[in-house]
């Protein structure tokens, strides 16, 4: 069986970070997203990985090499643009040749990770298995729809009225009739080939599509709420250490993780809390649920719920939250300016302005 993981999006809902950086190179405790994805698959059993990559190829290929590191062999696969998740399908043919495999979309976070879902389509194999739960929002998603007997019965792509609130996860598994399925489909309203056509078009050619609703914890990091979360729910698992040093007037508490490197002085941290390897802490507050990177410094401020990536600096601010700073960002208190009201007012008006 192999895997295929998709890295070749845009990341437009996590500008501007992605301007700069691949969306699923976004660290969440310190760790890129991507990574929790391909620890998952390499934890199944799955070792041949091919990887969708896009304009951010050589991000991608930097930070993963050749898999060795994850237990796992990459072949990376280049998409010219984002052309639907079926169409990644499509273009990763010669890869995939005639083996089972797993579609993993790379921004996508499941807590318990994949092994169960694997072995249990590798014993009864359907020709495809997707994974669905309850969401609140069921307009942003693929949305199926189950019959009497629960059985898919019909799949839709974001669609304006949906007929369940059963959201598709970014996990799918598949024989080789799926390749049949995205050689049959057109291309959506967006233009794109969508899985969720590929899914359907299986469905009326009486092919066996089954389903797992899953209730643990799932989450699509596509935006900074999302993103933030994701880092929240991972932190709540930190094994606290100390590699790097805290001097005798810091105070720590809870769950925190001091990386090689970091120095940590007259500051008060409470977790869950990772500092990443050579950053400086000094005169500062970090809350719980923030992950600092490596090579940052906070000095005389405060943060919580935050993302800080490598090489940032924050300096004289007094409160920062639910944050995500990028990498090399400096963030500084602004100009004091005398307070002064500005007005352009027409004719008998009546204005309030606080004293």
């Amino acid at each position: 069986m192999k895997a295929l993981v998709l890295s070749g999006g845009a990341g437009t809902r996590l500008r501007p970070i992605t301007h700069t950086s691949a969306k699923q190179l976004v660290p969440v405790a310190n760790k890129p997203v991507l990574f929790y994805g391909l620890e998952a698959i390499a934890e199944a059993g799955i070792t041949d990985v091919g990887i969708i990559v896009g304009d951010t190829a050589q991000e991608i290929r930097d930070a993963v090499g050749d898999g060795s590191a994850l237990g796992i062999d990459v072949t990376y696969i280049p998409q010219d643009e984002p052309r639907g998740l079926a169409h990644a399908v499509l273009i990763a043919r010669d890869f995939l040749g005639d083996d089972d495999f797993v579609m993993y979309l790379g921004d996508n976070f499941i807590v318990g990770g994949i092994s169960g879902l694997v072995e249990g389509f590798r014993a009864e194999r359907p020709e495809a298995q997707i994974l669905l739960t309850k969401v609140p929002n069921p307009t942003a998603f693929g949305v199926a729809e189950l019959d009497s007997e629960g059985r898919v019965a019909a799949l839709e792509e974001k669609p304006k009225e949906p007929k369940s609130d059963l959201a598709l996860v970014g996990v799918y598994l598949f024989t080789p009739a799926v390749h049949e399925a995205v050689r049959s489909i057109e291309p959506s309203w967006r233009g794109e080939l969508e899985i969720t056509h590929a899914i359907q078009w299986l469905i009326d050619n009486g092919r066996d599509v089954r389903s797992t609703t899953i209730s643990g914890y799932w989450k699509d990091t596509g935006n900074v709420t999302d993103m933030l979360e994701v880092n929240r729910s991972v932190l709540e698992t930190l094994k606290p250490s100390t590699e790097g040093t805290v001097d005798d007037s810091s105070e720590i508490i809870g769950r925190v993780r001091i990386e090689a490197g970091a120095q940590v002085t007259s500051s008060r941290i409470v977790g869950p809390v990772v500092i990443g390897a050579d950053s400086v802490v000094t005169d500062a507050y970090i809350g719980p649920f923030t992950s600092v990177s490596e090579g940052c410094r906070i000095e005389d401020s405060e943060i919580e719920y935050s993302i800080v990536l490598r090489g940032a600096s924050i300096s004289g601010v007094r409160r920062v939250e639910a944050s995500l700073i990028g990498r090399d960002v400096e963030v500084t208190p602004a100009p004091r300016n005398p307070s002064a009201h500005r007005l352009v007012l027409g004719d008998h008006s009546k204005v309030q302005i606080s004293s």
